[in-house]
């Protein structure tokens, strides 16, 4: 220890202490910035871990979608947003292999606003051979909900089981010139991935079945608060307005407030889309639609969510003379 404590004080042993010591530092920088990298790739685990359970969140804010282009597979839970000055809605479409939105916008959109101007003009069989257009893998498409009819500045939510493969969403509301907002571009995708996100299907408090044989059935009082209604489509089938086997049908199914002014005859008639002034902006007088569920292939679920206050309300589909078929329900919240 003394011969030791004599070296130091050389300038040879003080040249290699500053080494040692050079060393050593550099050995505890080394060691801090590994344990850096350890803890910055946790934190991204736990990111990504988080992304997994997060509502998709879709927002419009005049004319568009904005949302993410990649999904995980399994229940996803949309929250849309619409922040502009118009009703809008959104309708997932799974796509048939290796077809993307370009073939919708090139081969569907366009026909079906072609159609619609002819129905615009009273010409009701020009239309029908207009939508005659329309490609044959179109009739693959599997619709997959999506939430239903939002008014500006409203926020709805959705959730539905989506397997793994490219999807379409677009809004098909008119406006007052009879376009389509899917041809003034509110057309997006995202694609679902195999990885499965954590989110588990949800818990409801009121079921509410579709059928054609009894419309819609509730099994629930409906009260006030909020509540989270669970979907159930007994069975799908092709009504008049959509033109035989030419277009898809739809039972789905939309919850509307109804203040005094509000009148059911025309709200039952602007659910019709092939009406010239059915599915136009803006909405019917008095109504304010807090969502629902776009249509599902029968056998599936789909789940939104609403707070209901005290106040008039209804359910109603997307179908002509809603009310004939049991799927325009009105009721009350006290």
């Amino acid at each position: 220890m003394k011969n030791y404590l004599f070296c130091l004080k050389c300038s040879k042993a003080k040249i290699g202490l500053l080494f040692i010591l050079f060393i050593f530092s550099s050995c505890l920088s080394d060691k801090k910035d590994k344990t850096s990298t350890t803890t910055s790739a946790e934190e991204v685990s736990k990111t990504e871990k988080s992304e997994i359970n997060q509502k998709v969140t879709i927002t419009t804010n005049a004319m568009d979608f904005n949302g993410p282009r990649e999904l995980n597979s399994g229940w996803n839970t949309f929250e849309y947003k619409n922040k502009s000055s118009d009703v809008h809605f959104f309708v997932i479409e799974k796509m048939p292999d290796n077809k993307t939105i370009e073939n919708s916008k090139k081969e569907v959109v366009p026909v079906f606003q072609e159609g619609m101007d002819f129905f615009n003009d009273g010409k009701i069989q020009e239309g029908i051979d207009a939508f005659g257009k329309l490609p044959e893998w179109y009739s693959e498409v599997v619709f997959m909900g999506g939430p239903g009819l939002t008014s500006p500045g409203k926020s709805s939510t959705n959730t539905v089981y989506l397997e793994p493969g490219y999807y379409v969403y677009e809004c098909y509301v008119k406006m007052p010139n009879g376009q389509f907002h899917s041809t003034a571009g509110m057309i997006d995708f995202f694609e679902v991935k195999s990885n499965k996100t954590n989110i588990e299907e949800p818990k409801n408090t009121i079921d509410l079945v579709i059928s054609s044989e009894n419309g819609f059935t509730i099994k629930d009082s409906l009260s006030k608060g909020i509540q989270n209604f669970k979907v159930i489509f007994k069975e799908q089938q092709t009504y008049e307005n959509f033109l035989g086997h030419l277009l898809r049908s739809s039972y789905d199914v939309h919850l509307v407030q109804l203040d005094e002014s509000a009148n059911l005859e025309k709200l039952e008639e602007w659910m019709n889309w092939t009406n010239p002034e059915g599915f136009i902006t803006p909405s019917p007088e008095g109504v304010t639609f807090l969502g629902g569920t776009q249509e599902m292939p029968a056998g599936e679920t789909s789940y939104f969510s609403a707070e209901l206050k005290p106040g008039d309300y209804a359910f109603i589909a997307e179908i002509p003379n809603s009310s004939e078929k049991g799927m325009l329900h009105q009721f009350r919240i006290e």
